[in-house]
């Protein structure tokens, strides 16, 4: 027996214990404290799966970084990569090569609006800060409004328009953000009883802060369409049209983030798109190529564009619509266009995840709620329903959490995992077979959960 790429099982396992070793001795991870680290080792993927050190078979329901939409090692978009890598491998910026035209002219077919300019970048951080950049310089503004369970990426900018805990180390307090409190009648902060009031609340409270802070101001308001790592949070009917109109009433550069909610992931090609909202500015990345080589960009409105016609724009990247990454756009798009991926993602979510997760909150009282679209489901696990203490506190983990994705692990199932929820997030590819596989090992690591209730 061989694993997808080749291997056999004994040197896959020799290789990884010399990845194991390398990494522990020379790699400095992410977000992590260094000595505690485990790092599992991946040796092969292949669609929805990937194989690790030991050799066991994991159904991947985290897309990693939420990123490979079109799951492991796509054959075509592989091979687009391998041709690229053959015909010409990179090319500075400033000259225009056949990968990045054609990767351009397939994501402003896709956007909404007339969003028919593309910056692109290495990533979605990157993205972010060019974003705001170009808002500054377009109204002549400061300051950017971004929400409170949110994420926008690492970088200096990024992380203090970020609304969840990784800011707090980086946050002086001068970066000229401003964050509000967006609409999650779970755990509303208005009041609110149901969807319209907390939808009114929210945009009420919005329009409060814009008037507090000086309309004057503020250069643009920044959001996830639907916010990701913070808890994929789908906003209520009306809430994405109100900050539409209150960018309107103020003159303020609305910018969707959809790093993490584009391509396909909700069943749409934009997360936006379900709301029927264009904004001024997109920033993407992961999944525009599912990560197969590092991009990100922003779709930019014609009245941005105009404002760098006869001025120039301050800033570049060495790498920017690199033609590797391109290429790998390119073959994603066609691909996920050709294949019905998108509609796959947003079949697969309406009758097969959103329906069992359902099933599951009706079956295990640790779970508190279950929201999402297309492929992109939080699982909120709490102590208590009448309470709605989480299973781990905000910023941080615990036993029961720990215990539960272990056990999930164990079973065969790899999850994304934010503080006290289970984020359900396979690729936009995944078959009815392998969401139900992945659902029912869910429904056994849940026991583990349970058992930590009061």
């Amino acid at each position: 027996m061989t694993l997808p790429n080749g291997l056999t099982p004994e040197v896959a396992r020799d290789e990884a214990a010399r990845a194991y070793e390398l990494d522990r001795k020379h790699v400095f991870h992410s977000w992590s404290a260094q000595a505690t680290l485990k790092p599992m080792v991946v040796t092969a993927a292949q669609g929805s799966y990937l194989w690790d050190g030991d050799g066991n078979r994991l159904l991947d329901f985290s897309s990693q970084m939420v990123n490979t939409n079109i799951g492991h090692q796509h054959p075509k978009v592989v091979a687009a990569i391998q041709a690229q890598a053959a015909k010409l491998c990179t090319i500075a910026p400033p000259h225009a090569n056949d990968a990045r035209s054609e990767a351009a002219r397939l994501i402003a077919e896709r956007t909404p609006g007339e969003l028919d300019k593309i910056f692109f970048t290495n990533g979605g951080a990157d993205a972010v800060e060019h974003a705001v950049r170009m808002a500054r310089l377009h109204t002549g503004r400061y300051k950017v409004l971004s929400r409170y369970r949110s994420y926008h990426g690492g970088t200096e900018t990024a992380v203090n328009l970020t609304g969840d805990p990784r800011r707090w180390p980086n946050d002086h307090g001068n970066a000229g953000i401003v964050h509000f409190f967006g609409p999650f009648l779970y755990r509303s902060r208005f009041y609110a009883e149901n969807e319209e009031q907390e939808s009114q609340r929210a945009l009420e409270h919005l329009e409060q802060t814009i008037q507090f802070e000086g309309p004057s101001t503020i250069a643009a308001i920044i959001l996830e369409s639907v916010p990701g790592t913070a808890g994929i949070m789908v906003p209520p009917p009306g809430y994405l049209a109100g900050v539409r109109e209150l960018c309107d009433k103020y003159g303020i550069v609305f910018i969707a983030d959809e790093v993490m909610a584009g391509f396909g992931r909700t069943g749409k090609w934009f997360a936006i798109d379900n709301f029927g909202v264009a904004p001024d500015l997109i920033t993407f990345a992961k999944g525009v190529n599912s990560g197969y080589v590092p991009l990100g960009g922003v779709a930019i409105a014609p009245h941005i564009a105009a404002t760098f016609d006869d001025r120039v724009y301050p800033g570049g990247l060495t790498y920017s619509g690199h033609p590797l990454a391109t290429a790998a756009a390119v073959a994603t798009i066609n691909a996920m266009a050709e294949e019905g991926i998108v509609e796959n993602a947003a079949a697969i979510g309406a009758e097969v995840i959103g329906p069992g997760l359902r099933e599951l909150a009706e079956q295990h009282p640790s779970i508190g709620e279950v929201r999402g679209l297309g492929v992109f489901w939080a699982v909120e696990l709490v102590k208590d329903r009448g309470t709605r203490e989480p299973l781990a506190p905000y910023g941080g983990t615990s036993p029961a959490m720990a215990e539960t994705v272990a056990a999930a692990k164990a079973a065969g199932l790899l999850l994304f995992v934010n503080f006290n929820r289970l984020h359900v997030v396979p690729p936009c590819t995944v078959s009815e077979a392998e969401a139900k596989e992945g659902l029912a090992i869910l429904d056994q690591a849940l026991t583990v959960a349970d058992s930590h209730l009061a």
